[in-house]
């Protein structure tokens, strides 16, 4: 029998995809001249919001602005640990201005907010993760991100090295199941960072390239809900024989873009 999962409430934070387009290439996804289904991309972005709503979590969202596309991927704004807010500062030119709405939206409802002095994607490199936070780097975010975040939040930071493009956020390659375990895929990952995630979960799910080609690594859990593209067969499967429960969400146009479900979530952690 499969262990029996418990879920946490959570609260997360996200945009809605009012201005979303790929107008830019800045990985491996992303071709400005294949379009994007607007009203397609906000209904899947809809189903996300009804998911999480009637499995008992708190919805809030930051109003989009014209000119930003990519403010829908809210994961990539911050990242929120015991109620400190620790912002971003983009790697492209082209996303940098979201971090000014965001900051803003979090000051607004009461938080303090550092940004970062180096190159940080918020919850696409970190991730917090029990009693430490996972971060990647490679592609993003940097090292010296890494250490910033560390003397900001005191809690001790754990650097792994992305090697594969198309995995160019931790956020696509890894996610966090509960305090104790996550799901990842190992070849995106330099060996020596293999190494470490099979010291720290050696009872890790890993995924398959077909699974995490399919975004099943850009999920999301709540402890025993596991918000994961339908793509993700496989994951899903031994996820279930984990004792997780898959909800399957479709947000395959903003695979166009390099996101899912993750990149348009970020948690919230009072």
């Amino acid at each position: 029998m499969p262990e029996s999962r418990v879920e946490r409430p959570r609260r997360y934070l996200v945009c809605e995809p009012g201005f979303f387009a790929v107008r830019y290439a800045i990985n491996p996804w992303m071709r400005p001249d294949r379009p994007v289904d607007v009203s397609l991309a906000r209904r899947q972005w809809l189903s996300l919001v009804d998911a999480y709503r009637r499995h008992g979590h708190t919805v809030e969202t930051v109003e989009p602005l014209p000119g930003l596309p990519d403010m829908v991927f809210a994961a990539n704004a911050a990242v929120v640990v015991d109620g400190r807010v620790f912002g971003s500062r983009f790697h492209a030119p082209e996303r940098r201005p979201e971090s000014v709405p965001y900051a803003a939206w979090f000051k607004a409802h009461g938080f303090d907010v550092q940004q970062p002095e180096s190159v940080c994607e918020g919850e696409g490199d970190l991730v917090p993760a029990g009693r430490w936070i996972l971060a990647g780097t490679g592609f993003r975010t940097t090292p010296e991100a890494h250490r910033e975040a560390q003397e900001f939040f005191g809690v001790p930071v754990i650097g792994l090295t992305l090697v594969d493009p198309y995995f160019y956020h931790l956020d696509t390659a890894l996610f966090v199941l509960d305090e104790e375990n996550v799901a990842y895929y190992p070849e995106a990952f330099s060996p020596g960072s293999r190494e470490v995630l099979e010291r720290l979960y050696p009872d890790a799910v890993t995924a398959t390239r077909e699974d995490a080609m399919a975004f099943g690594l850009n999920s999301v859990s709540d402890g025993r809900h596991v918000f994961i593209s339908p793509g993700a067969t496989a994951l899903a499967a031994r996820l279930a024989d984990r004792g997780y429960v898959p909800v399957p969400v479709d947000l395959s146009e903003f695979h166009k873009a390099g996101g899912g479900i993750k990149c348009c979530t970020q948690e919230i952690r009072s």
